[in-house]
């Protein structure tokens, strides 16, 4: 499976390397590389993550990287990335 991130995916890693860069860019750098390299896995086996059951009949999922949720979803043979964001953050 081919993944691909969205541009509200792509916004939201600049937005959390950005709010943590100020204070400790090398952190920051940190979380950005798991952040990318997290979902690989997903490539061989996509349907690891909990599916939302609100976005149907969409195939969308969540999966943890740290303390980040990953929602991504499933459409034919592409994984689209579609929000990240910290388990603290209200959404």
């Amino acid at each position: 499976m081919e993944l691909k991130w969205t541009g509200k995916g792509l916004s939201d890693l600049a937005r959390l390397y950005d709010f943590l860069a100020p204070v400790n860019p090398a952190a920051a750098a940190r979380v950005v590389r798991s952040l990318t390299a997290g979902p690989s896995g997903l490539r061989v086996n996509p349907r690891i993550g909990e599916r939302l059951e609100e976005f149907n009949p969409r195939e969308v999922r969540r999966i943890l990287v740290g303390h980040h949720e990953m929602r991504y979803e499933i459409q034919d043979r592409t994984i689209y990335l579609l929000r990240i964001w910290h388990t603290r953050e209200d959404r």
